[in-house]
């Protein structure tokens, strides 16, 4: 009678190999380093599939995220929710700009845009020099989205991302300019990390809505809009351009005129804002 194992097909190559090294003693080199090899192959393995399968509900949570931070923003500015009734308010137009020029990228699709990431790749943004990094951000993308309102054809309002450095965090907002690119209609805070009851008071509603109305821009065109040291004296000059400090932060509020300062200039949404001022003239 045949033996059973004359019919005990041969182990492979590599299973002899795995099964060699798992009859190494314990506290053999070679078995403790291809032992925490291969704990990290599949570790990292593991880490890879969740991240990219988890890719679409971040995506997702970033998008709700936006729409209502956009939903926010429209509903501080009063006749603005007439305007825009039974509108989602991520329906409003998205166009890509090229700051350099001030002019439409429509050959890049603005849902696929992420202006984040671009200016984290030097391919796709620009490093600031010192003298003219006043909102310390290190890197500006080339594109930048905006969000455009219109009514019978005219632009009602544009919405512009703003970022710049605070005392202990980047601030992440939008600006909503009226169509002429010159009166701020609302200025909004949605990601920030600065100390609570002070600096972060940049998301209070209250303090918020002190921008409706200030002009960014005096007579000779230069850019005026920013926070106050202090105070604002109604019956100052100054007042139709400034808002008053938040009491105790006084870098964050520094960092507010700064990158309202960067965004409405020549390195930011200036271009843009000039070619919108001559449509209108």
């Amino acid at each position: 009678m045949a033996n059973g194992d004359t019919h005990r097909q041969p182990r492979s190559w590599p299973v002899r190999q795995v099964r060699r090294i798992l009859d190494l003693p314990n506290d053999d080199l070679r078995k403790t380093l291809l032992v925490t090899l291969a704990v990290c192959l599949v570790c990292s393995v593991l880490v890879s599939f969740t991240a990219v399968s988890l890719r679409p509900l971040q995506t997702a949570y970033r998008e709700g995220e936006r729409k209502q931070y956009m939903t926010a923003i429209l509903d501080a500015v009063p006749g603005i929710s007439d305007l825009v009734e039974g509108m989602d308010p991520a329906g409003l137009e998205e166009r890509i700009v090229d700051l350099a020029t001030g002019t439409y990228a429509d050959s890049i699709d603005p849902r696929a845009y992420d202006q984040r990431r671009a200016a984290q790749d030097p391919s796709m943004s620009t490093e600031l020099p010192k003298d003219r990094d006043v909102a310390f951000i290190g890197r500006r993308a080339n594109y930048a989205t905006v969000y455009i309102l219109r009514r019978r054809g005219s632009i009602e309002l544009v919405i512009l991302p703003v970022h710049g450095s605070g005392y202990a965090s980047t601030l992440y907002g939008y600006l909503a300019l009226e169509g002429d690119g010159q009166t701020v209609r609302a200025l909004t805070f949605y990601e920030q990390g600065e100390t609570p009851g002070l600096g972060a008071l940049v998301t209070n509603a209250d303090w918020q809505a002190k921008w409706q109305g200030k002009r960014v821009r005096d007579a000779s065109g230069r850019i005026r809009v920013r926070v106050a040291s202090g105070k604002v004296d109604p019956a100052a000059d100054e007042a139709l351009y400034e808002v008053d400090a938040i009491s105790g932060a006084t870098v964050t509020s520094q960092g507010v005129s700064r990158l309202l300062q960067f965004w409405l200039g020549d390195d930011g949404f200036g271009p843009y804002l000039q070619r919108l001022s001559k449509r209108r003239g």
